[in-house]
């Protein structure tokens, strides 16, 4: 298993990825978070640097709000031959994150091990906290099927499912994540952590600019 910054090692686990891309931003204005550059490169590309390290067996995004340019950058990025995707677009993006988050989920075609499931806006999230993430997977006890990063109190993001839990979520019409780690507690297995790059999302201007982040 990965447990640096360096992609010696191929994960014995079978990754497949979530990425909820179909927000409106409308707290900064209705702009696509995913676009937002840092250090040259739009978040959606410095996430598929990353996790193609990890080889995942599956990449499925979910677009809705701003779908033409989210899906043209997703494009691109295939096309620059970085990672192998899927793209999955909400057509009624305003019923909220639950609505991609099932979108997603029934779009799944893989056999995987586990799904690691995250948000575009992320920034601060690389292949160290993603491996971090699969090692704290790989130490479940039995029963655990998730893995969330909890930091000083708070839910954080990515976060991983095992193939059982995604299954069972699946089994229930409308059901989601969030709903189901609720129901499920003892499912859950908390990797409480002080690294702040699981929660530092982007909501206003103040965290643009926080975060180092550009819109061009």
């Amino acid at each position: 298993m990965i447990i640096s910054g360096s992609a010696s090692q191929t994960p014995r686990l079978r990754l497949a990825v979530l990425l909820l891309a179909a927000g409106e931003g409308s707290r900064l204005g209705s702009i696509p978070k995913g676009l937002l550059k840092k250090d040259g490169d739009t978040l959606l590309r410095r996430f598929c640097l990353a996790t193609k390290l990890l080889k995942p067996v599956e990449f499925v995004v979910v677009s809705g709000f701003h779908a033409e340019v989210i899906e043209a950058e997703l494009n691109q990025i295939t096309a620059d031959g970085l990672i192998s995707l899927a793209i999955a677009r909400n057509p009624n993006p305003s019923q909220g994150q639950s609505s991609s988050i099932r979108l997603g989920l029934e779009a799944l075609k893989s056999e995987f091990d586990v799904l690691l499931i995250t948000l575009s806006d992320l920034s601060e999230i690389g292949l160290l906290e993603i491996s971090t993430l699969l090692e704290e997977f790989s130490r479940r006890t039995e029963g655990q099927e998730i893995v969330l990063p909890m930091v000083n109190g708070q839910r954080g993001n990515p976060v991983l499912f095992s193939a059982k839990a995604i299954a069972n979520i699946l089994s229930e019409p409308e059901m989601v994540c969030r709903p189901y780690m609720d129901i499920h507690p003892s499912q859950v297995r908390s990797m409480v952590t002080l690294n702040s790059a699981y929660i530092l999302d982007v909501d206003t201007q103040e965290d643009v600019q926080k975060l180092g982040l550009s819109f061009n």
